[in-house]
C-alpha cells in the first residue's frame, strides 16, 4: 500500500481515537491532532449541555480540519487525525473539502483541481456496552456519556470505495497499534 499523507483514527465518542492516534503519531514520527481541541466554543458548549451537534455545527470545523491536513501534507508532514467523523459526508470533507473545491475551505482551490488529502481511515469499532462502560470511567471530557447513543446512531462506518481498515476496541492499544503499522508496510 503506498504510504498515505494522513491517518484518520475514527470512531464514537470513548473508542480510544485521541489515545491510539497520540501513540501512533509518536510510533511514527508524525504529528499528532486532536479534533476536539479545534471545536469552536459553542460546539463544546452544546455537548456540554447534552445537544447532541448537527451538520452546521459540524462542517465549519470539518473545513478547518481539512485545511490543516492539507497544508501540513502538501508541506511534506505527515500526519494523525484523532476525529469522530462519523458520517461518509464528513470523511469526505476531510479528503477534499467541502463539496470537493471550497473557497471556504481550501485556499488552494483558485487552481480549479480540488486539493485532496491521501487518507487511510481507522475505524476503530465496538459494541455500545463496552464503549459506553468506558466513557462512564472517563473524567474531564466535554462530551457527556448520554450522547453517546446519537453517536452510534448517526455513525456509517467506512465501506469501499474508501480505503480503510476496521480495528475492534476488543483488542488491547498494543495489538491495535501493531494491527495499523502492519497496514502501513
Amino acid at each position: 500500500m503506498a504510504a498515505p499523507g494522513a491517518l484518520l483514527v475514527m470512531g464514537v465518542s470513548g473508542s480510544g481515537k485521541s489515545t491510539v492516534g497520540a501513540l501512533l503519531a509518536s510510533e511514527l514520527g508524525w504529528k499528532f491532532y486532536d479534533a476536539d481541541d479545534y471545536h469552536p466554543e459553542e460546539n463544546r458548549m452544546k455537548m456540554g449541555k447534552g445537544i447532541p451537534l448537527n451538520d452546521q455545527d459540524r462542517i465549519p470545523w470539518l473545513c478547518n480540519l481539512h485545511d490543516i491536513l492539507l497544508r501540513d501534507v502538501a508541506s511534506g508532514q505527515h500526519v494523525v487525525l484523532a476525529c469522530s467523523a462519523l458520517k461518509k459526508a464528513y470523511r469526505d470533507i476531510l479528503i477534499r473539502g467541502k463539496d470537493g473545491v471550497s473557497p471556504k475551505c481550501d485556499e488552494t482551490g483558485k487552481d480549479k483541481h480540488p486539493a485532496e488529502v491521501k487518507l487511510l481511515v481507522v475505524h476503530l469499532s465496538g459494541s455500545f456496552e463496552v464503549i459506553s462502560g468506558r466513557l462512564l470511567k472517563r473524567k474531564g471530557h466535554f462530551m457527556p456519556p448520554e450522547l453517546l447513543e446519537s453517536q452510534f446512531e448517526t455513525l456509517e462506518p467506512p465501506s469501499a470505495p474508501e480505503n480503510f481498515i476496521q480495528i475492534s476496541v476488543d483488542k488491547n492499544l498494543s495489538e491495535i497499534i501493531a494491527t495499523i503499522m502492519e497496514t502501513l508496510k
